[in-house]
């Protein structure tokens, strides 16, 4: 026999909830809509307007722009660099990417702060010896996602699941250089670059200036290479040794330099002071190098005490920096060695 009426009439009802005062108004109010692609930091569109604003940015410093365009692209360039968080843009730190670049930056002993591998990488010959060099030198080894470090090595280098990182390089002052020199009792000899902007020309300039007796090198703050990994590398561990100090303006600087006794010689293919048999060999000197295609600026050869040349035969138009760097230093090593 059945129950007379609706399954469940004989339920009681539960009395009415007392209400929320809008508690949870904040969570059925959503996230806001969604941002534009542009303002996404990782996302492709980001990367383009980033690039837009840095060229627009560029175009302002230079003249091409109007004036009242340059505060606002400054500013929106600024903010996009801000907003990417990679290691690069944090601490201008320098990443190494590919595995022979990365076990031949652990062979020059370049400082390192940090290994990335990414998840599953393959582990060949190259990468366990990267390993153990890096375990060897207390270096930590991190693991990453391959996409982590798609962002972190940017948009065109090819990491081949490997990439370290090279913390940013501490500059010393000229005349600080100069300082520790004395203080020694040596008798300065100093390289400074003028326009030259490939790393492996400085690594092999500070491989040559160890090599030679030198005690440091100076390069301009604008309009020239910078101790970057390729430099380390090709100093094949010289870098450790030679400081490299930074002049905010090379002109100004040699004249100080000119100040405190040290000769300034320019080297320039056209100069008319012959290498060969150089007075001043026995003199306090910092010696200036061109870059290849331009040679010494104007300024600072108006600067220099004198403007050697390196005879060469005719059928050679120039040498390029690393290399008069390292005949010029030799020469001068070795009329010093007889005096």
């Amino acid at each position: 026999m059945t129950k007379p009426g609706r399954p469940g009439a004989g339920r009681k009802k539960k009395p009415p909830k007392v209400g929320s005062g809008g508690q949870g108004r904040q969570a059925l109010e959503g996230r806001g809509p969604t941002p534009k692609a542009e303002d996404r930091p990782y996302h492709p569109a980001a990367r383009k307007k980033e690039l837009a604003e840095r060229s627009a940015a560029k175009a302002t410093r230079q003249g091409r722009a109007p004036a009242g365009a340059r505060g606002v692209a400054d500013r929106a360039y600024a903010e996009r660099a801000a907003a990417r968080r990679t290691p690069r843009r944090q601490d201008d730190a320098e990443l190494v990417t590919g595995r022979n670049s990365v076990v031949e930056a652990l062979a020059a002993r370049i400082p390192a702060t940090t290994l990335y591998l990414a998840q599953r990488i393959e582990l060949d010959d190259r990468v366990k010896q990267a390993i153990h060099v890096a375990n060897g030198r207390g270096i930590p080894v991190v693991e990453v996602t391959r996409q982590e470090l798609d962002r972190m090595s940017g948009p065109d280098a090819v990491h081949q699941g490997i990439a370290l990182k090279v913390p940013p390089y501490e500059y010393a002052h000229p005349l600080g250089l100069l300082d520790a020199i004395e203080a020694k009792g040596g008798t300065p000899l100093l390289v400074a670059l003028d326009g030259v902007t490939d790393p492996r020309n400085l690594g092999a300039i500070i491989r040559s200036v160890a090599a030679f007796g030198g005690q440091g090198v100076i390069v301009p703050q604008r309009r020239s290479v910078g101790m970057t990994a390729a430099a380390w590398k090709t100093s094949a561990g010289a870098a450790a040794r030679v400081p490299v100090a930074m002049a905010p303006n090379l002109t100004q600087t040699l004249k100080e330099l000119k100040t405190r006794g040290v000769f300034v010689l320019g080297l320039d293919g056209g100069g008319p002071v012959p290498l060969p048999g150089l007075e001043l060999a026995a003199s306090p000197l910092v010696l200036v190098v061109g870059s290849e295609g331009k040679g010494l600026s104007r300024l600072v050869t108006e600067t220099c005490d004198a403007v050697v040349s390196i005879p060469i035969a005719a059928t050679t138009e120039s040498l390029n920096a690393g290399v008069a760097a390292s005949v010029a230093l030799y020469e001068i090593a070795r009329l010093r060695s007889r005096a």
